[in-house]
């Protein structure tokens, strides 16, 4: 993959002015006469030219620096990514630029654009769904994009990851051949992730001709979210002998509260987790849960910026598979 910016002069040659222009109008626009300052500005906004923030000693020079946007920072499932990420840069002398975005497409998209003002090397994206204009700013970019934590088709460029939908058919699968008939899915935040799992489960309970009965409050995941949505299942009318959650913070509330009201797991209640967080190790019973390779993601995905690979050799999907750990909760 060839970095090949637009440049200050590149800009200057479609404006059909000089380079020393363009600079005036970055820094102050009003130096500029009015007829030329448009057109630098339409041609700015046509090529999704983005002023760089390096400084003037690096603009010739690589900034060995990787672009990376987390939806948060509290959760364990990046902070494993970040480690493995580090791993790498660490022994070649890069450095991360991380942004949060807190799971909003609009500040994913500044942050983008920030990040891509620092000249970084490679962005790495934590998902497939952006804004159409960050889309476009990411595509002329002309750096390595990938687009991690599963091998949906991507959107820009490089995928890294696993795949979602068949992860949780096999675990859903597993609970089935323990006996469970009456599971319920618990999502999150409704995205692509999410419902690519709800698939894998859905594909899972047809083909063992069981009713697939979903809940998903587009929220944050966390265990007394796991907590309330089955307390309300409960409330209900409805059987229920086993929870497949969308993450293992989920499933960990899901079984402190079935300890809590007493009922047994998985005597009464089979319950298995996505990601095999550390925490899910620690409870008593252990938490079953798809084991996702979430540090080799990060390397990997460093590892492809830093060896910049050739558009022509690059590999476009990079599958690094899945575990299922039945742990003691099925």
């Amino acid at each position: 993959m060839r970095n090949n910016r637009i440049s200050l002069q590149d800009i200057a040659s479609l404006a059909g002015v000089s380079k020393m222009t363009v600079s005036r109008y970055l820094r102050e626009p009003k130096q500029v006469a009015s007829e030329t300052r448009l057109k630098i500005a339409e041609i700015l906004d046509e090529m999704n030219y983005i002023p760089s923030r390096a400084p003037n000693i690096m603009l010739n020079a690589k900034s060995n620096s990787i672009g990376v946007l987390i939806p948060s920072f509290q959760n364990q499932v990046f902070s494993d990514i970040l480690s493995g990420l580090e791993f790498i840069t660490n022994q070649h002398g890069y450095q991360l630029l991380i942004s949060e975005y807190n799971y909003s497409r609009e500040n994913e998209e500044k942050q983008i654009i920030n990040l891509l003002s620092y000249d970084i090397e490679g962005i790495v994206l934590c998902e497939k769904v952006h804004t159409l204009r960050a889309q476009s700013y990411l595509r002329s970019s002309k750096i390595p994009v990938i687009e991690i934590m599963d091998t949906l088709e991507s959107q820009i460029d490089i995928e890294i990851g696993f795949d979602n939908k068949l992860a949780a058919y096999h675990m859903v699968n597993a609970m089935i051949q323990h006996g469970k008939k009456h599971i319920y899915y618990f999502g999150s935040r409704n995205d692509q992730r999410d419902n690519q799992r709800y698939l894998g489960y859905r594909a899972a309970m047809q083909e063992s001709g069981l009713l697939a009965r979903r809940i998903s409050p587009n929220s944050i995941s966390s265990f007394s979210l796991g907590a309330m949505m089955l307390k309300d299942v409960l409330a209900g009318a409805q059987k229920v002998d086993g929870i497949f959650c969308t993450n293992d913070d989920i499933a960990v509330g899901v079984l402190q509260e079935c300890l809590r009201r007493g009922i047994r797991v998985p005597e009464q209640m089979s319950i298995a987790g996505f990601h095999g967080l550390d925490i899910g190790k620690t409870v008593t019973p252990v938490l079953a849960s798809v084991i996702t390779p979430r540090f080799e993601i990060g390397k990997k995905s460093a590892e492809v910026i830093i060896k910049k690979m050739d558009a022509a050799n690059a590999t476009r999907s990079v599958d690094l598979g899945f575990k299922i750990f039945t742990g003691e909760t099925i």
